[in-house]
């Protein structure tokens, strides 16, 4: 029937929303969806020639057909102006119903069942299809042209503002910088917080010159504090990249992202994030890293960001050296202390934790046992795979040795800091390949921290955190080659500047982290550390094994250590902690040394012969007491004539009484100079250290060589003070 000829043609759209289930065999009805040109106008033509014959056989008054066409024709007219089809579409649809409701009452009257009757119908239906293909089209037509304009309209909104604003930057650029640019795109951060200016440079020009405009870019535009205007390279050299960031996200404190996904060092750790609101991801597999700042910026806080990472990777394992207390690294590992007891054992967020010296060069010893025994063992593997690069994985997981104020270790005049020193670098040195990497950290971003040639060139990865701090911050020297970098434009805390190899040197902020959080990401990832493969176990041997015994963590809830650390691996030419090294002085022996009483040791015998000669030959130096009241005599004793064993009246040692006659920091100076040996210190490095003038430090150390204290060593330019004991 007629009726049911328009229910059943629907739009293409319609078709379109509609699913249907492919079960990979055969053809498949689907009952529920739509019909389309044919089928609807199969169905209006059959249901027309059944509701005919039926009328017809049962004296149906044609009336009621045409009043049904009528009814169908009226609701689909209302029905396509409420859905605003086009005329044509509703004169179709309309008519289709009209038709089909004449055409049954006809037949009704004449007889369904001849040729005639048939034979209309057919061109009926032929018509229906046809018509409603064509109003399909049509309405198709019609809805994409809609959308079209609608985003023609947006466009042209947006060209206009694009145009206005880079016609504006171009004008700023040219004014302050003196190039004339040509903007060829501009895009949008999704944050919404800035856009990026895609421009051409002109002839000779580089990106450079506008680069180091920064700060005067940014105050033309009027930025807020904590945007800035950035320039980099763009798809080729005569071509730039220009960010410009138009609000400030520095500004305001968010804290760590929760979820703790899992993370490998091969997809990246992440830091921090943009002033565009991107993550800063960086990829530590080959590279070291440098982070710096002073006190409260927020260095501690950026240090646990970063064991947060690590603590989240699948395939990282922490070793933390922190000799403040092992402030850094306990809130990793007092959530797995704590939880000993309670039925479910939690990891720690660290594998490995020293706060004392001792606990760090046994450290240092393992991994450099480690990184030297995985390059023999690995050997089958590397080929197998064709790498020179160790495969990290959670089988065989990456070292990332974190050092607080690591920086500062390696410029140290301490004798104790400088064998850390020397495990540090060598660390460095040998191990990229066989995946023991380090993090530092540093107080300021000055030469004596960056001027070792080791930490420029493997520390790849580098942060400062300014806080709005300009004491120490050398941006400079921190990140060679950038321009327009000013510690007053991260005034915030946990805010600063970071580079990578993979993202130049741009403003970030740093999460915040609290306890809370770092207890709750030690527990969502205690399953997820991996362990120290076998090779590189048995290489660690024992110190490592025994990392968590009880009398090596006892300081960990005491607050002092009680035990001496075990045995380090088996490293030739590596001293084990706890020996002593040094000039074997009769100073420092017990007084029972030589139970025979009275008799010298041959060594003793050689000691004093030693010393007749080179009285003999240089003469003694003068005695520092020698103005004073004569001291009691005391019996003659072998060994070196020491000042050690002078003494006063009152007994009290004369090495005590040395800085009476001089300023009060020369004994400072004087034990930082013995304990670098037979290379002394010139006279600069002396007044950094105490923070004197030249002049004053060179008149003290003249008259300390009067006195017999040190030795000048005159070469020239490179002139320095040695100790006598090294002279």
């Amino acid at each position: 029937m007629a009726t049911h000829t328009g229910a059943n043609v629907t739009s293409k759209k319609t078709n379109k929303e509609q699913s249907a289930v492919d079960l990979g065999t055969g053809p498949v009805w689907d009952w529920a969806a739509g019909h389309g040109p044919v089928t609807g106008a199969l169905s209006a033509t059959t249901g027309a020639f059944a509701v005919a014959t039926c009328g017809a056989a049962a004296g149906m008054p044609p009336g009621w057909a045409l009043a049904v066409g009528s009814a169908g024709a009226l609701g689909h007219a209302a029905a396509g102006i409420r859905l605003r089809n086009a005329g044509r579409t509703i004169a179709a649809r309309a008519s289709s119903w009209l038709i089909g409701g004449g055409w049954t009452a006809w037949a009704m009257t004449h007889g369904p069942l001849t040729w005639e009757a048939l034979g209309s119908l057919a061109a009926i239906g032929v018509a229906m299809g046809t018509v409603t293909r064509s109003t399909n089209l049509y309405e198709e037509a019609r809805e994409e042209e809609a959308l079209a304009a609608e985003q023609r309209q947006i466009t042209a909104e947006l060209s206009a503002e694009r145009r206005a604003i880079a016609e504006e930057w171009a004008t700023r650029i040219e004014r302050v910088c003196g190039l004339r640019l040509r903007i060829l795109g501009i895009e949008r951060w999704e944050a919404g917080t800035g856009f990026t200016l895609d421009a051409e440079l002109p002839g000779g020009a580089v990106y450079d010159a506008i680069a180091k405009k920064s700060a005067a870019l940014s105050a033309d535009a009027r930025l807020p504090h904590g945007c800035t205007v950035t320039a980099g390279p763009g798809v080729h050299q005569g071509r730039t990249l220009i960010d410009v960031g138009t609000v400030n996200v520095l500004e305001k404190e968010t804290t760590y992202p929760t979820g703790y996904e899992p993370l490998s060092i091969h997809t990246g750790i992440p830091w921090g994030y943009r002033s565009n609101a991107d993550e800063i991801l960086t990829y530590l597999r080959e590279q070291c890293a440098l982070v710096v700042g002073p006190t409260g910026s927020g260095k501690t806080n950026m240090v646990h960001v970063i064991l947060a990472g690590f603590a989240r990777a699948t395939d990282v394992l922490p070793w933390v050296i922190d000799l403040n207390a092992g402030s850094a690294g306990l809130p990793w590992v007092l959530p797995a202390l704590e939880s000993a007891g309670s039925g479910r054992p939690v990891r720690p967020g660290i594998d490995w934790l020293a706060s004392t010296f001792e606990e760090a060069m046994l450290m240092l010893d393992t991994a450099l046992a480690v990184a030297r025994y995985r390059k023999v063992a690995y050997q089958d593997l590397l080929a197998r795979e064709n790498t020179d690069l160790l495969p990290i994985s959670p089988s065989i997981p990456q070292i990332e040795l974190v050092i607080d104020e690591g920086a500062e270790i390696l410029v140290s005049t301490d004798r104790r800091m400088r064998k850390l020193a020397e495990k540090i670098l060598e660390v460095i040195r040998i191990s990229r390949a066989m995946g023991v990497r380090t993090v530092l950290t540093a107080l300021g971003a000055t030469g004596s921290v960056l001027g070792n040639l080791m930490i420029r060139r493997e520390a790849k990865v580098r942060a400062a955190l300014t806080g709005g701090e300009t004491e120490g911050m050398d941006l400079s020297k921190m990140f060679p080659g950038s321009r327009g970098l000013r510690p007053e434009q991260a005034p915030y805390k946990g805010s600063g500047f970071m580079g990578t190899p993979e993202s130049p040197v741009g403003l970030f902020k740093v999460w915040r982290i609290k306890p809370h959080q770092i207890r709750d990401i030690v527990h969502a990832t205690s399953d997820r550390h991996p362990r120290l493969d076998d090779v590189s176990a048995k290489a660690a041997g024992e110190a490592y094994a025994r990392r968590w015994d009880a009398d090596r963590i006892a300081w960990m809830r005491d607050g002092a250590p009680t035990a001496e650390p075990a045995a380090g691996p088996a490293v030739p030419g590596v001293e084990q902690p706890g020996t002593r090294r040094g000039l074997n002085l009769t100073a420092l022996r017990e007084q029972d040394d030589n139970p025979a009483g009275g008799e010298h040791s041959a060594e003793d015998a050689l000691a004093a012969e030693f010393l007749k000669q080179i009285d003999a030959t240089f003469g003694t130096a003068p005695e520092p007491h020698r103005d004073r009241a004569p001291r009691p005599d005391r019996p003659e004793r072998p060994g070196l004539n020491l000042s050690a064993f002078r003494k006063t009246e009152g007994e009290q040692p004369a090495r005590d009484a040395e800085p009476a006659e001089g300023p009060e920091w020369l004994a400072e100076v004087i034990d930082a100079i013995e304990s670098t040996g037979s290379l002394g210190m010139k006279p600069s490095a002396v007044a950094d250290l105490v923070g004197k003038d030249r002049k004053t430090v060179r008149a003290a150390l003249q008259d300390a060589v009067g006195r017999g204290q040190l030795v000048y060593r005159d070469n020239g330019p490179h002139s320095v003070y040695v100790h006598p004991d090294h002279a």
